[in-house]
């Protein structure tokens, strides 16, 4: 069984839930790269997203936070002409900006991979839902996050925002307790903390 939320029928979806969703992510440029989708998603459907990811992955450049911060004026308004991402200007100069300020917090943090995961302690946090309407949209942790963020000038991280980044990248562990996932990844979980 999988968690509700996915589409039996769609396999894109299918894999990015069987693979991605929930693992924990520790490179920089796959964090940066879930941040702007997690924002650029704002209003949306993850599916517009989703199936926009490989083209997002070619015009940012790999997400590579140095590379996207270097981006010129020309580069967002080629950015804004380009029907195979979601053509929001202040979505598309927020990643920009979010990636020079992205730098300062990798920076003062060491990594990116250090900032965000200082708000869960360093390791994933594993819930215990049965329905996905448990889940909440956000929390302390995300909350905290956002605040953090957005002090540092960043934008499109609010709470919600952050805690479906957080889920993305597996800092917390929000498959219900029946989905197939939710064991590998708890046991994984437990068997690090050992």
């Amino acid at each position: 069984m999988r968690c509700a939320w996915v589409p039996a029928e769609d396999p894109l979806y299918v894999a990015y839930h069987d693979r991605e969703w929930g693992v924990p992510v520790h490179d920089d440029a796959l964090l940066f790269e879930y941040l702007c989708l997690e924002g650029a998603q704002a209003g949306l459907s993850w599916r517009t997203i989703l199936y926009r990811r490989a083209h997002y992955r070619e015009v940012f450049q790999g997400f590579v936070p140095e590379r996207v911060a270097a981006f010129t004026a020309l580069d967002i308004a080629r950015l804004l002409e380009d029907p195979g991402i979601v053509r929001n200007r202040k979505k598309v100069e927020a990643a920009v900006e979010n990636a020079r300020l992205a730098l300062d917090l990798a920076l003062v943090h060491g990594s990116l991979d250090a900032f965000f995961w200082q708000f869960v302690g360093g390791r994933p946090h594993v819930n215990h839902w049965h329905s996905t309407a448990e889940l909440p949209a956000e929390s302390d942790a995300s909350r905290a996050m956002s605040r953090a963020l957005r002090s540092a000038g960043l934008r499109f991280v609010g709470p919600t925002i952050c805690y479906a980044f957080m889920q993305a990248t597996g800092m917390v562990m929000d498959h219900v307790v029946d989905c197939f996932r939710y064991g590998d990844l708890a046991f994984e979980h437990s068997e690090k903390e050992r």
